[in-house]
């Protein structure tokens, strides 16, 4: 048995080896990440902009919507190990597309109860795509391309995706007085992002060797029956 090396891989070389891979982290990193922020930006200027609301109170309600969120996360967390990766989070993309349809109207009414319910709520739908993301991510790259394929796949999609999002929204308020256009665009992304978590194998319970094991298998390293 050959003495194992240790080797870096940079982004080419994952790229070449497992561009599904870096898609698919992509897509699932695209809508939680617009959505994000939207939430806590875009309602904001929304808020500001719209109804003149107080800026003080705006944050206020976004501590507290983060404290609930921070409470939230774990127990999806445990969600996504017992009924599985995919199902909790496509019950975070779907959901989340309508979230701006029913949030919006509620930030309409000016209650502040009511506001940081509406922003409360989005955070805890963002929770079901947030919380599994990092184990899911983790389990489609194997150990020696983890690093590099994660990073890519997260860090390249927050360039376009959520730096992006709350541009855009004060573009589109600014230019039709609505937020209907940001809504569809939350729509589209959630789609996408669906799409991406439709494409995965369910991974709950696999063991990262096991995936360590398919890719030496793949590679030529191992016999394809030693993964079973």
């Amino acid at each position: 048995m050959e003495k194992e090396k240790a080797v870096s891989y940079g982004v080419f070389e994952v790229v070449r080896k497992y561009p599904k891979g870096i898609l698919q982290a992509m897509g699932l990193r695209f809508a939680e990440n617009i959505m994000y922020y939207l939430v806590v930006s875009f309602a904001i200027v929304y808020l500001k902009s719209v109804h003149k609301y107080d800026t003080s109170s705006l944050l206020l309600a976004l501590l507290i919507a983060h404290v609930v969120h921070f409470l939230v996360i774990p127990q999806v967390g445990r969600l996504v190990d017992s009924l599985g990766r995919k199902p909790v989070y496509l019950i975070g993309a779907i959901s989340g597309a309508a979230w701006p349809f029913f949030a919006f109207p509620m930030f309409d009414t000016r209650n502040p109860a009511i506001i940081v319910t509406a922003v409360t709520i989005g955070l805890c739908l963002h929770a079901f795509m947030y919380a599994g993301q990092p184990a899911i991510m983790a389990e489609l790259f194997p150990t020696r391309m983890r690093y590099s394929g994660v990073s890519l796949g997260s860090q390249v999609t927050s360039i376009f995706a959520g730096s992006l999002a709350p541009l855009l929204a004060t573009q589109w308020l600014k230019d039709t007085g609505s937020w209907v256009p940001t809504a569809i665009y939350l729509v589209v992304a959630c789609a996408v992002t669906s799409v991406a978590v439709l494409s995965l194998r369910e991974t709950k319970g696999i063991a990262l060797e096991e995936v360590d094991k398919a890719d030496a298998a793949r590679e030529g390293l191992l016999p394809a029956d030693a993964t079973r």
